[in-house]
């Protein structure tokens, strides 16, 4: 039996609860049997066992988490993880689902206390470079069992198999020539729909400013879509991919292009943002009908070159590229190697809650297999 909590139920890890509801209900529980035991948002928290100083126990009706989480005791993050840590409990899997540094930076604590690690969130991974160091060092391969291991596949390409693919070329030898990629669903869709391939007269003059109204009432965008054409989700996204790659890459190196309108970085509110964007669609159309005259697609794209300068940026490629060929939401990660000198191309859906709760189950279930 493996102990799961989850920190952090919003949308992702209600999704992620949904699974594992069903995961118990099905046949695979008899192979790999898991147990959530704890679930804490930032007011409440549910944790099964008799007392505070028993081993934490699997919570009873699962079903109902939602119903129970509101009317729990208050939450306390440290005595959450105090529970957990208790002498005698099964292996322990915390699942942070958040996208809070505080929390991240807790990581080093956890595992120093023989918690496993599985997360979503970006921040332990992108942000200084000492909290890496610290998760790394404190966790298994860098530590031998019975140490715990902390997998953080859907921090890229939500249930992709992004990282795994990665670390697995660098484990065998081989050496990263290039890795670039489309790694914000918002910005694929908008460019996917803004910057389609084909005669530039053939297109339809549909202007930029409505493209990210739309996909702000789809749900595709942050609530300020300003937090997604700013490049600083695929910034972070292409530091995690650099140091799993083995370099020493932060936020700070990188060329980032914020195609924010300069004059728009700054008003008040989302609303104030999207009433001013139609303004700056004649920018936009500019460059989309540049690259339409050059045979091009604008795509917003993420690089990390060891050799040379990451880059967080638009991008034209050719209308043959896989990169201009993508539909929808889809993210796409290229591998070029010196064993895949063609790239290694890795693609799919890359956004969206089902798909990051499944590659946070699937980081879970390394984790059971691991030490069962």
């Amino acid at each position: 039996m493996v102990n799961i909590a989850i920190v952090g139920p919003g949308l992702v890890g209600k999704e992620l609860l949904q699974q594992l509801i069903a995961h118990q209900a099905s046949p695979r529980a008899q192979v790999q049997p898991l147990a959530v035991v704890g679930i804490i948002n930032s007011k409440n928290m549910l944790l099964g066992g008799k007392s505070p100083s028993s081993a934490p126990a699997p919570l009873g009706s699962l079903a109902t988490w939602s119903q129970q989480l509101p009317t729990a005791e208050t939450a306390n993050l440290d005595q959450f993880i105090d529970r957990l840590a208790t002498a005698g409990a099964e292996p322990t899997v915390v699942v942070d689902c958040t996208s809070n540094l505080a929390v991240a930076e807790q990581y080093p604590a956890w595992l120093k206390r023989g918690l496993h690690i599985v997360t979503p969130n970006k921040k332990g991974y992108s942000s200084q470079w000492s909290l890496f160091e610290a998760i790394r060092s404190n966790s298994r391969p860098q530590l031998p069992a019975p140490a715990p291991w902390a997998f953080h596949e859907a921090t890229v390409g939500a249930g992709l198999p992004v990282l795994s693919t990665l670390s697995d070329l660098v484990k065998t030898g081989d050496e990263i020539v290039k890795v670039e990629g489309i790694f914000s669903g918002t910005l694929s869709y908008l460019f996917n729909n803004y910057s389609a391939p084909g005669p530039a007269s053939a297109k339809p003059q549909q202007a930029f400013s409505d493209i990210v109204s739309v996909a702000k009432s789809l749900g595709y965008t942050e609530p300020d879509p300003r937090d997604d054409l700013n490049g600083m989700d695929v910034a972070r996204k292409v530091v995690i991919l650099a140091r799993v790659a083995g370099l020493k890459l932060s936020i700070e190196d990188l060329d980032v292009e914020n195609i924010v309108p300069e004059a728009l970085r700054g008003v008040a509110s989302a609303d104030e943002f999207m009433a001013q964007l139609p303004q700056y669609d004649d920018h936009f159309a500019a460059l989309n009908q540049q690259a339409a005259q050059e045979g091009t697609v604008l795509r917003y794209v993420g690089v990390v070159d060891p050799k040379g300068k990451s880059s967080v940026k638009l991008m034209k490629y050719p209308v043959d590229h896989p990169f201009a060929g993508l539909k929808g939401s889809d993210n796409i990660i290229a591998f070029t190697t010196k064993y895949f000198p063609s790239p290694l191309i890795v693609q799919g859906a890359g956004a969206g809650a089902a798909v990051t709760a499944f590659g946070i189950f699937a980081d879970i279930l390394k984790v059971a297999e691991r030490v069962a």
